[in-house]
């Protein structure tokens, strides 16, 4: 799995991207953009497609403090340009058990949640993760 875009660091003190997506994953979002507008996703971590990221128009999951910000994407447009930025979220308590793993968003086809914007496109974004070391001060 080869990743194409790396998230800014969203946690104060950290300096390092916890969240990247695969180029299929971006070229999905810039399609959804171009039908939605501006996009974001959030990781609950609840059960079944609940433990899927949801990819909502921007500001139509209300986040707040049960929430972490993990990441910020500026998410290129098709000639490499940018399309504009794309925050992924995570539930505090979801982050609690993955606050050691570095995130990748990919695609693949099936049907996600209902609830996701992707749904209709007969794909659906997954989370890859891996356990990492990240640096400390």
């Amino acid at each position: 799995m080869e990743t194409a875009i790396e998230s800014a660091a969203a946690i104060a003190g950290e300096d390092f991207s916890r969240v990247a997506m695969t180029e299929e994953a971006a070229e999905l979002l810039r399609l959804l953009w171009q039908r939605h507008g501006p996009l974001m996703f959030h990781q609950s971590g609840g059960c079944c497609d609940g433990s899927s990221p949801m990819c909502f128009p921007d500001g139509d999951f209300k986040t707040g403090d049960s929430d972490i910000l993990l990441g910020v994407f500026t998410l290129p447009d098709a000639d490499g340009g940018p399309l504009g930025t794309l925050d992924f979220w995570m539930s505090r308590e979801q982050f609690e058990y993955w606050k050691h793993t570095k995130l990748t968003i990919d695609v693949v086809p099936g049907r996600g949640s209902g609830f996701s914007v992707e749904a209709p496109e007969g794909k659906r974004f997954l989370i890859r993760s891996e356990i990492i070391e990240f640096p400390t001060e």
